[in-house]
């Protein structure tokens, strides 16, 4: 059974700014996480920003879990990502 995969507007614009080739990189990637998103990815210790993080390259995927839903929270660099504010 498959996960669906849900954009907050935080997450949108994340991507909107992303440079085409990364942009592909990191749908690929988000496709991959709709069969088994724990497999591929790390429990965050700051639960603020969500709960986990997917890495690709440089970028990473922030991410919860709620049901059946992935809820893609923020998606970037990961010198920005993390970054307070």
């Amino acid at each position: 059974m498959s996960y669906s995969i849900l954009y907050t507007y935080r997450a949108e614009k994340d991507i909107k700014k992303l440079d085409p080739a990364v942009k592909r990189q990191i749908e690929n990637a988000i496709l991959k996480l709709q069969s088994n998103p724990l497999e591929y990815s790390e429990k965050l210790t700051n639960p603020k920003i969500g709960a986990y993080r997917f890495r690709t390259g440089d970028y990473r995927v922030i991410f919860d879990i709620e049901g059946r839903d992935i809820i893609i929270l923020r998606v970037g660099h990961r010198r920005e990502l993390y970054k307070r504010g």
